[in-house]
């Protein structure tokens, strides 16, 4: 008889492919309470390494990190309409605390522009005190009716970033530089995502935003996710607050603002993107442990050198993890690997000791051969590359393939349900969109006809990327 596979196949089942992909590969857990998760250490991995990246770029974009609290109060958020009707049905709302009923019910993090605004209208007296950039990594809640582990949880991890300039051409190329060089870049050449940047109808926009910027991925069952997104708020939050300048001809103005932000989501995003039925396929520059070297057996020589391998790739630059619990079967933990999709496996027996030789395998490419011990340093590095490169190419062949133009909403509505639909939003329009929606489409975004991001929902040319979406 045929052994079971270790995963649903994603052709049978691609949402419960999903959920056996995150628990076996030790991602996460569901928490105790509707909606929660546990992020398991090799999960939390994942995280960091997206942090560290995502970070390092917010930081070469000129922001600070800081950190604001958890409990906001509730009038806060009734103070921009758009804002508090958008965010309404999420809310977690504490009203005891204690052992008492609170004076002010006080609303857990949903996002926090009003409580930035609140600290900003105290910091920025003076145009001196502009442009201010500020990011936060926390966690929020909201309320989620359909959760799913990593794509829609109650509560989830992100960062926030939140900033105040002097005009509103600043805030609008603060919003797309963030967009440009923050997120899609990191998805791009760190993800290996080949996303869609574009603009947001008025229908998707953020709840008190002017305009949205976002980032869309296809995922391998051809439903988009969206990765990140920018927001230029206007002026809107600064007028709620009173969060003004005294500008360099002495009047006193109101600032421009933008809100920017990527989650956990990232996670899934990574699952459902490069994994396939044999678990996780990781992008090397994204990767924890990007080799792994595996004792097939528990001899003195084979220990030895194993052990020297991962000194000789650490030195060489490569994220190395040295797998020697012979005590556990060969094949489980080859199985294990697998699932968890670190890139390459350098696989050493007593055999390949004397030949001096060791088995790489590499995940992405799905290729098993002998090379020479002595050549991995100088060997990894390429590979590595090579096989980012390869994942990127597998993203955007996937999109190309299951992207059809359409003319009518019919047509969108059909294609929508195998992949993705381009349509001119002239013939779309506000009321096509509509339409959609009573089908569990979505417009993810304008783009402009030579694939550039819009300058405006009505500039002449703009094409709507239709689909259904988690």
């Amino acid at each position: 008889m045929a052994k079971a596979p270790v995963l649903t196949p994603r052709a049978d089942d691609f949402p419960r492919w999903y959920q056996d992909l995150v628990g076996k590969a030790e991602l996460a857990d569901n928490g105790p309470v509707r909606g929660t998760m546990v992020v398991r250490p090799y999960g939390y991995g994942l995280w960091e390494r997206m942090q560290q990246e995502v970070d390092a770029r917010i930081k070469a974009a000129g922001a600070q990190n800081a950190y604001f609290p958890l409990f906001i109060p509730q009038s806060y958020l009734t103070k921009e309409a758009e804002h508090v009707e958008g965010f309404a049905p999420e809310l977690a709302v504490v009203t005891h605390g204690g052992g008492k009923e609170l004076e002010e019910p006080v609303v857990v993090r949903p996002t926090s522009e009003t409580i930035v605004n609140d600290y900003f209208s105290k910091w920025v007296q003076s145009y001196r005190d502009l442009p201010l950039l500020i990011n936060q990594w926390a966690n929020v809640v909201r309320w989620e009716l359909r959760p799913r582990v990593f794509l829609r949880t109650t509560e989830f991890l992100w960062q926030e970033g939140h900033t105040a300039h002097a005009t509103y051409e600043d805030a609008r190329d603060y919003a797309a530089r963030i967009h440009q060089e923050v997120y899609a870049d990191f998805l791009v050449n760190v993800l290996a995502m080949d996303v869609v940047p574009g603009r947001k109808t008025v229908r998707e926009r953020f709840a008190g935003a002017i305009n949205t910027l976002t980032l869309e991925g296809m995922m391998g069952d051809g439903k988009a996710l969206q990765l990140a997104t920018s927001h230029e708020l206007g002026q809107n939050f600064a007028k709620a607050f009173g969060t003004r300048y005294l500008s360099k001809d002495g009047r006193e103005e109101h600032v421009w603002q933008t809100s920017w932000g990527s989650t956990t989501r990232m996670v899934g995003a990574l699952v459902m993107t490069h994994g396939d039925d044999d678990g996780l396929r990781v992008p090397p520059r994204l990767a924890p442990v990007q080799v792994v070297v595996v004792a097939v057996k528990g001899d003195d020589a084979v220990l030895d050198t194993v052990r020297g391998i991962g000194d000789r790739l650490r030195t060489a630059g490569v994220r190395v993890h040295v797998d020697d619990r012979t005590d556990t079967p060969f094949g489980r933990r080859a199985v294990d690997w697998e699932l968890k999709g670190v890139p390459v496996r350098v696989e050493v027996g007593p055999r390949d000791v004397e030949n001096g030789t060791a088995v790489l395998v590499r995940r992405v490419a799905g290729s098993k051969e002998p090379t020479p011990i002595g050549a991995l340093p100088e060997i990894l590095p390429t590979v590595l590359e090579d096989d980012q490169a390869l994942l990127l190419a597998q993203s955007r062949k996937r999109r190309d393939d299951r992207t059809v133009e359409v003319t009518t909403v019919e047509e969108a509505a059909e294609a929508a349900s195998i992949g993705w639909a381009r349509i001119a939003w002239e013939t779309l329009g506000v009321e096509g969109e509509a339409k959609l929606a009573e089908q569990g489409v979505t417009v993810r975004c304008l783009v402009a006809a030579d694939g550039s991001v819009p300058v405006s929902d009505d500039q002449p040319g703009n094409i709507a990327v239709v689909a259904r979406a988690y």
